[in-house]
């Protein structure tokens, strides 16, 4: 270990449908709150657009006309699903055929009480990982793979965890309102749009070519169409021209161009600097998206995995023998550019390899001392994550840092390392923290002393100073034995941050439904601006008890980029010396501290 001290494809090609027969049902037990699909959430009326584009060239292109021929073809079929048709791994094809037999993967094909169908998608059949399955699943020789499938009509994902060897599915669950990443001929398609329409050679000058778009298979949002609050899947292929970057904003369920935008990039310098950095790193994957590790010291057990888009998940966390956490991670980063038109991407960060994850780890976790004074206090688990150009404009880098402490003390926090693809961006990661143990309670800072219990499940925000008299803004109290006062970011963690202003919700952690516990979908739009960054979903259609009972605490901070000469946060740029250009950043943190109460 290190010591630290604080102080950073143009035409679409044409599909062969196949229609795999029924091999008998396999129902499994309904989720605690079933998806009504009597009225499609995506019924395809007029909307109102901030712009009006000539539409018409791009209706009758190729790309255009052979997607819309397969998928209404797709419509015509038995099962109105796009399957995946070829891969290079015959059990990918296996795999899709067991959930599509499933009558509860194919719920919701079919509109209900009319039966007219819903068009959905197979969007990636791959390998399970720790991070996927739920506890007392094994996986042996490759036989556990994850099917994600998106129903368009209702903006709903389902995914289902099937083993090949017993021939049989073994979990599903429905995601309504969640995307997940889009497969790469859906990404070639977006590009197709973006680089081809009249609108987006007008705006830059020139006809731009199909390696021009950087971002264009993350997931975006736009207000005043189908786009906003993610109601239609939308991405944005992004054209950076000098210290400007153009958002071509796509909606792939209409299959056109809903908006343009352009953000500033800042005036820095952003010449693309060559590291050592090794994306698609099949060993990495091998050692720490694919097998469980374990650390142990200073008191602190724990295991830890990096997940395919939840970032480095740590499980099982203990300090002195003693149960603390059942686990921690980062769920999504939303990225908004805009208060009023609501545009930005929904990142994941997760594995190289089998992850859609436009950030990917590039190299292992790392384990460094913590230092206070001339005394080794605890330590801190990190994982950082990159796009594969950074730190030009557009391209991010994002770090998960753990600390534990030798006095039971520990924090669950995570940063922005810049650039981002715009100078007036919001950041907000969703963490999501499981206590261990089945009784817990919640409770909130209130002046004088008190603390009031949340009986039932809840959100507050943003917070931005805790009550009076107290360093806590919360207090958990895990099965009676040990609580933990909860300590906000507000900037003296001396990581530079300045500050989280959060939004905190808890909900319940039901055992017989997946609300996170495994790798988990982008669950919220990129851009609202108030509480609706996607914990609330698990609060629906009413808030349940929570007292005496497992819960979940999800933590949203909100941290604003700045490139101004002397306040520069969020942020990295290039600078030229001694004859070679060097990286600078200017990171921010955030994330709350848990502190050993009596």
């Amino acid at each position: 270990m290190q010591q630290i001290r604080f102080q950073n494809i143009t035409l679409l090609v044409a599909l062969i449908i196949v229609l795999v027969p029924a091999w008998g049902q396999n129902q499994l037990p309904k989720t605690k709150r079933p998806l009504s699909a009597s009225k499609p959430a995506a019924v395809f009326t007029a909307e109102a657009r901030p712009e009006v584009f000539t539409l018409a060239p791009q209706d009758t292109a190729v790309f255009i006309v052979a997607r819309k021929r397969t998928m209404d073809s797709v419509l015509r079929l038995a099962q109105p699903v796009k399957k995946i048709i070829v891969a290079p791994d015959q059990r990918v094809l296996e795999a899709q055929a067991l959930a599509l037999d499933n009558a509860y993967f194919t719920q919701y094909l079919f509109e209900q009480g009319t039966r007219k169908p819903l068009l959905s998608e197979v969007f990636s059949v791959y390998p399970a990982r720790p991070g996927d399955l739920r506890p007392g699943m094994v996986s042996m020789q490759g036989n556990l793979w994850r099917v994600e499938l998106y129903n368009y009509a209702l903006n709903l994902t389902t995914v289902a965890i099937v083993d090949l060897l017993q021939q049989k599915v073994l979990s599903v669950d429905h995601f309504p309102q969640a995307q997940a990443d889009i497969p790469a001929d859906l990404n070639t398609l977006a590009i197709q749009i973006a680089t081809q329409h009249p609108e987006v050679e007008r705006a830059l000058g020139f006809k731009p070519s199909a390696s021009l778009p950087v971002m264009s298979n993350t997931k975006t949002s736009l207000n005043r169409t189908r786009c906003e609050r993610s109601q239609h899947l939308c991405v944005a292929p992004t054209f950076v021209q000098g210290n400007k970057a153009l958002w071509a904003i796509v909606d792939l369920t209409d299959l056109r161009l809903v908006g343009l935008r352009w953000t500033d990039l800042g005036k820095d310098g952003a010449a693309q600097v060559a590291t050592e950095r090794k994306l698609q790193n099949e060993n990495l994957a091998d050692k720490y998206c694919d097998q469980v590790n374990h650390l142990q010291q200073m008191g602190w057990q724990m295991d830890y995995v990096i997940t395919s888009s939840d970032g480095l998940q740590i499980s099982d966390v203990r300090f002195k023998d003693s149960p603390v956490l059942r686990s921690a991670k980062l769920v999504d980063w939303h990225v908004n550019y805009s208060g009023t038109d609501g545009f930005g991407y929904s990142d994941a960060i997760g594995c190289p390899i089998f992850s859609q994850a436009a950030v990917v780890a590039t190299d292992p976790p790392k384990v460094v001392e913590v230092v206070e004074g001339d005394s080794t206090v605890g330590f801190m688990l990190e994982q950082l994550f990159y796009s594969e150009l950074w730190p030009t404009p557009c391209n991010y880098s994002y770090s998960q840092r753990y600390f534990f402490y030798k006095d039971g003390r520990f924090r669950v926090s995570a940063g922005s390392i810049g650039r981002g693809c715009g100078n007036n961006g919001t950041y907000r990661p969703v963490f999501r923290i499981a206590f261990a143990g089945e009784k817990q309670q919640f409770a909130a800072a209130k002046k004088g002393g008190q603390w009031q219990v949340w009986n039932n499940e809840n959100w507050v925000g943003p917070i931005v100073s805790p009550p009076t008299g107290s360093p806590f803004a919360f207090r958990i109290q895990r099965d009676k034995a040990q609580s933990y006062g909860m300590e906000l970011g507000a900037g003296q963690f001396k990581d530079g941050g300045r500050g989280d202003q959060p939004y905190v919700y808890v909900t319940l952690d039901h055992k017989d439904k997946d609300e996170g516990k495994r790798d988990l979908i982008t669950i919220g739009p990129c851009c609202n601006t108030d509480h609706q960054q996607g914990p609330e979903k698990f609060m629906e259609p009413q808030r349940e008890n929570i007292v005496d009972k497992p819960l979940v605490l999800w933590y949203v901070p909100q941290l604003k980029n700045d490139d101004r000469p002397g306040a520069k946060y969020c942020w990295a740029e290039t600078y030229w010396e001694d004859g070679r250009y060097k990286i600078k950043t200017y990171p921010c943190f955030a994330g709350s501290q848990f502190v050993p109460v009596k």
